[in-house]
């Protein structure tokens, strides 16, 4: 099956996540992605430790690698050449730095007026523009810190959220600039930021807080909307989540867990009832989940088709059974050679899942062959390396050399 986004040509200046999951989007969807990184030591996010370890892996399979020196002028030249002949750049450095280098959206529109030209920045237009964010930044002046965590302790969540949804939200950005393109002949500057993400994100509460007066509480402190939407320990020290959503599914639980006097009870009849009774109805129902195992629980929840779900870690979902169906999980190469299977992007197209035909590559792994594409001499290929301005991957034999679809 061809892949939808087959044809296209996207040169990506990024690190981290939020640019880089941007590029993921495109590439699983089968653009061409070249990732520009600096000579022989390549993306700094490869070398990241902690909890940072994994963003590489996980945002850069399906991309080609090119390792050139935008500070020199023969690479800014070669940079030139390959933006003339792209779709779209995206870029997440801080604000002016491709500019600076000649390469920003006013400069190269000039040789390539179809260019989109994505940004991802901390901050869209506004007196804030300028400063410098991370997901952190934003999270805590952008109430989702406020809102994850206690009470007087706001706490972060606990995935690079803002990062992720402000790489998809320019990877449609994109799409739409393309479909413009289509109609006008004409690129265009799309921006993306993590602030305005995360403002996106709150903005329930907020419209909470604008319908009810109520300024809404952090997450482990709110009024629940359902009385039986919680966290409960299990017989084998094991957690379990359980939520009770209509009057139906009330009943429904009482029956199939004994719970026959609370189910009986017509002062529990209707949900707003059992909101109010929620300090009497918990502790019973703490009591009837610390005498089942979680396995037995969840299977007399999925019984009744009462909403449930284990509390997992992220290392237990490498074994989890929905993950494991194919298609889910993608086998990518670490940079010590062993592979593990991440997950796919979480989409079907056509019933089908969009899978990997790129690894994630090595520094300068498809520099020789992308140089080649744009009409360079081998003899000029070697000089640029020996001059430092491009680093090649020598690693695997040019004929081995992985390629992309599009």
């Amino acid at each position: 099956m061809g892949l939808p986004l087959q044809g296209i040509r996207v040169v990506e200046f990024s690190h981290m996540v939020m640019g880089p999951t941007c590029g993921l989007v495109l590439a699983d969807l089968g653009a061409d992605v070249i990732k520009v990184e600096p000579p022989r030591t390549g993306d700094k996010t490869r070398r990241l430790p902690g909890s940072g370890a994994g963003f590489f892996p996980t945002y850069n399979r399906n991309k080609r690698s090119l390792a050139v020196d935008p500070a020199t002028p023969e690479g800014r030249e070669l940079i030139r050449d390959l933006v003339d002949r792209a779709d779209v750049l995206t870029e997440n450095f801080r604000p002016g730095r491709l500019d600076a280098l000649g390469l920003g959206y006013d400069d190269l529109k000039q040789t390539n007026p179809g260019l989109i030209y994505c940004s991802l920045k901390g901050f869209l237009n506004g007196p804030y523009e300028d400063r410098a964010a991370l997901d952190e930044v934003v999270q805590m002046m952008g109430g989702l810190a406020y809102m994850t965590g206690p009470p007087g302790r706001p706490l972060r969540a606990g995935a690079s959220v803002n990062d992720i949804m402000g790489g998809m939200f320019a990877a449609i950005g994109i799409l739409a600039a393309l479909q413009e393109r289509g109609r006008t002949g004409h690129g265009q500057l799309v921006r993306s930021s993590l602030f305005e993400n995360n403002a996106f994100l709150v903005a329930q509460h907020m419209a909470q807080y604008a319908v009810t007066g109520t300024p809404a509480s952090p997450m482990p402190a709110r009024l629940s909307a359902w009385a039986v939407y919680d966290v409960f320990e299990t017989a084998d020290d094991e957690q379990i989540f359980v939520g009770v959503v209509s009057d139906t599914q009330w009943r429904a639980f009482c029956t199939a867990f004994g719970l026959h006097e609370l189910g009986s009870d017509p002062s529990l009849a209707s949900n707003e009832q059992r909101v109010k009774a929620r300090d009497a109805v918990l502790p019973e129902l703490r009591t009837l989940f610390r005498g089942l195992t979680r396995q037995r629980a969840i299977a007399e929840c999925e019984r009744i088709r009462i909403p449930c779900a284990p509390v997992l870690r992220p290392e237990d979902l490498f074994d989890d059974p929905q993950l494991r169906s194919p298609g889910a999980m993608i086998d990518v190469t670490l940079a010590d050679g062993r592979t593990t299977p991440l997950p796919a992007l979480p989409l079907e197209m056509a019933g089908n899942r969009l899978g990997q035909h790129l690894d994630v590559p090595r520094v300068g792994e498809h520099t020789a062959q992308i140089v080649r594409q744009l009409g360079y001499a081998d003899d000029h290929v070697e000089r640029l390396a020996a001059e430092g301005t491009i680093s090649l991957d020598r690693g695997r034999d040019e004929a081995e050399s992985r390629t992309p679809r599009a």
